[in-house]
């Protein structure tokens, strides 16, 4: 999984900072609203055809991860 997250990158110059997918101007959170929407990743792909299917998959990987942190209780 490691080698998917490689795909996602982070400029400061670029889109705000925000993680974009293999230095393009699409953003990691683009691809999760299309998901949102409801599209699904034949859809995605037909909609940003520079995106490959790992791009899809880092995506979510790079989501799950970001997500999945532990929360003290005091």
């Amino acid at each position: 999984m490691s080698d998917l997250l490689e795909r996602i990158t982070v400029n400061p110059k670029q889109c705000g900072g925000r993680p974009c997918i293999r230095g393009m101007r699409i953003r990691v959170s683009d691809v999760l609203d299309l998901f949102a929407a409801g599209l699904s990743a034949e859809e995605v792909l037909e909609d940003l055809p520079d995106l490959e299917m790992d791009d899809i998959r880092a995506s979510l990987v790079y989501a799950a991860r970001k997500l999945n942190h532990p929360v003290l209780v005091v």
